[in-house]
């Protein structure tokens, strides 16, 4: 069997089969997703999911699904899976033999005499979905396939139900319908490449129920539309193409156009391949430039979580341009230091005091890769020391930087760092003070604007402070008998949570530690956080240790940030376990990465998703995409490289 192919045996068991979903994106801002069986799972779910720029920008489902029917001599055969309340109904995915992830989804399915292939392409630039079914094998003269769409015509965050004021009609078309549920949305064309009978059957199927939100503790049911159903006769040997999308088309071009789209298609027939693939997935192309969406399905483009990832998805992989015309696109919107996040997800926006900070990381990442100084220079030492200028002159009252270097969070009850979540205003995790990773990543800064930045006003300025930080984030964070970090340190007040993000203190380029500290905290990590999936983000030996990351949502939001395990985190510890190991470190990192492998291999096929649970067996949890958990990974494959050669 190939890479991500799974037998009949593995398909038809439910309990695996709902837990891998697949994922397709284009460069025009869209998706498709569902369970292997395509059975939806997720109100996220959809084989058309479009960003609505005449109603909000946000993604909405348009179609959510198409049901197939194989009528043999009269008798009809549905080979839809759907769930309503408690029960299956249809029960099609019983008749699927296979189902293939790359290049092209593909499943089979066998029913009577008849082995039907089903192969599934969102096109690359145009908010359009296909569907090739082809008829590999029959016992009959003619099989006839049912065609059946489900609109949803809703915000990817919210359900749908039977109502009044949806727009019912549709519209005929070449070879095909044309629907629009509400005033505002755009048309949605469906459209077969041959000729075809449509039967209008207008109706609301109720309670599709999708488990995956019940179990986030949001409404896990809603209703769906269908026009009615499409029937084309088909022979042994052929095919037909199935479109969906915001145009109509000719339909005379549909074979042509999937044929088309299907070649070139990224191979993901190992590990390394998947997770290119994964990465091409989260680059966004717009009018304004290239942004890094964060996850999928729901997050968004989201400041701090985009620069994390950044240089793995493209520096990584030797793609500069694409890093660099990030960058370029995301500079306007850092005003100093402030960056206000931008995501389509349930949280509020957060304004962080860090994201500016990972600008500058990236930035730094981009100069090791081109070894141009000169050019980085030309390009970003404006916005640098724009970045550093602003931290120190305090006029935004979120930061302020103290007389002995570091920066402090005057506000206990803001959320700044990347530990972000809030419930009911109040932050899951207080760290306010001086923070740990805040001042490894600012002393960092700091140290490379130096190198950049030769202007004599700004060398006077700065030269004097790395020494000082050096002095003072020893005294504030480090504590000789622990052996550790503190995680943040108020009015003397040391919290010395074993918590993740003292790792940065130890792998950034410039750190304020010596050797030995740097081992202790790395030795610290090793034993109470790391496991096979990433680093938990919390000890398990404290009693706020939260062991499963599942709940209502603000059971999930405390457990993610203690306890949650963080494949991302990874990167920073494999940097600096390399860096105080050197080359007698690789064989520990080539491990840690091997065990990765497991992880594209369910949940979000061909990919990794966002969490895991702290205990074993370290369920995978929240978004089935993670931009930074692709990045880590592509930039742990990167330092074993540089090492080994």
């Amino acid at each position: 069997m190939e890479y991500l192919e799974f037998s009949r045996q593995q398909v038809t068991d439910l309990q695996s089969s709902l837990q891998r979903e697949y994922l397709r994106t284009n460069k025009a801002g869209s998706y498709a997703s569902s369970t292997i069986i395509n059975c939806n799972t997720r109100k996220y779910h959809g084989l058309l999911v479009c960003p609505v720029k005449e109603i909000d920008g946000d993604n909405y489902v348009l179609l959510s699904s198409l049901d197939e029917t194989v009528v043999l001599e009269n008798t009809p055969f549905q080979l839809a899976t759907h769930k309503f309340g408690s029960e299956f109904n249809p029960s099609g995915y019983k008749y699927i033999e296979s189902f293939k992830n790359s290049p092209v989804l593909t499943l089979v399915y066998r029913v009577g005499g008849v082995s039907l292939q089903k192969e599934m392409v969102l096109v690359d630039n145009d908010e359009r979905f296909l569907i090739r079914y082809t008829v590999l094998q029959s016992s009959l003269k003619d099989a006839v396939l049912q065609l059946r769409p489900f609109l949803a015509f809703r915000k990817v965050h919210e359900m749908t139900h039977a109502n009044a004021c949806a727009n019912t009609r549709h519209k005929k078309i070449e070879n095909g319908i044309s629907n629009c549920l509400y005033e505002y949305f755009p048309t949605l064309h469906m459209q077969l490449s041959k000729k075809n009978e449509f039967v209008p059957a207008p109706d609301w199927y109720l309670n599709f129920t999708y488990d995956h939100e019940s179990e986030r503790g949001y409404e896990s049911s809603e209703d769906l539309f269908t026009p009615g159903f499409f029937e084309v006769a088909l022979k042994e040997g052929e095919s037909v193409v199935f479109s969906a999308g915001l145009t109509s088309v000719k339909t005379s071009t549909l074979k042509t156009l999937f044929e088309k789209e299907t070649k070139g298609r990224d191979s993901q027939n190992n590990f390394e391949e998947c997770l290119r693939h994964s990465a091409r997935q989260f680059m966004y192309r717009s009018p304004k430039g290239c942004e890094v969406i964060a996850s999928f399905p729901w997050t968004g483009l989201w400041g701090r979580d985009s620069l994390v990832s950044l240089p793995g998805l493209t520096l990584a992989q030797g793609d500069w341009d694409t890093c660099r015309s990030v960058l370029d696109t995301m500079a306007p919107d850092i005003d100093g230091f402030v960056y206000r996040n931008k995501g389509n997800v349930e949280h509020t926006n957060t304004e962080s005091i860090d994201t500016a900070l990972w600008y500058i990381r990236s930035v730094q990442q981009y100069n090791w890769n081109v070894k141009n100084i000169a050019q980085t220079r030309k390009l970003y030492q404006k916005k640098v020391e724009e970045i550093l200028d602003t931290y120190m002159s305090g006029e935004n009252g979120n930061v302020v930087m103290h007389d002995n270097g570091l920066l402090y969070l005057p506000d206990e009850n803001k959320a700044l760092t990347w530990v972000d979540a809030k419930i009911n205003g109040v932050p899951v995790v207080k760290r306010w003070g001086y923070v740990v990773e805040v001042n490894a990543l600012w002393y960092n800064a700091i140290c490379f604007a130096l190198e950049l930045i030769t202007k004599k006003s700004f060398q006077e300025k700065w030269k004097d402070i790395p020494s000082k930080i050096e002095k003072s984030f020893e005294e504030i964070f480090w504590d000789e008998d622990k052996g550790y970090l503190a995680d943040f340190c108020v009015n003397g007040e040391k919290d010395f949570s074993m918590r993740p993000s003292q790792i940065f203190g130890a792998s950034l380029p410039f750190s304020p530690l010596d050797d030995d500290k740097r081992h202790s905290v790395l030795e610290h990590v090793r034993k109470e956080l790391l496991t096979p999936c990433g680093i938990r983000t919390l000890s398990p030996k404290s009693s706020q240790y939260k062991g499963t990351v599942t709940g209502s949502v603000e059971e999930r939001d405390i457990a993610y940030h203690n306890g949650g395990v963080l494949m991302w985190l990874l990167a920073p510890y494999a940097e600096a376990y390399l860096k105080l190991h050197g080359r007698s470190g690789v064989s520990e990192i080539k491990r840690i990465y091997a065990d990765l492998e497991t992880l594209v291999q369910e949940y979000g096929l061909g990919t990794i998703g966002e969490v895991f649970d702290g205990n074993p067996p370290y369920t995978a949890r929240g978004a089935i995409s993670q931009a930074w958990s692709v990045g880590a990974a592509l930039r742990i494959c990167k330092l074993i490289e540089n090492f080994e050669s």
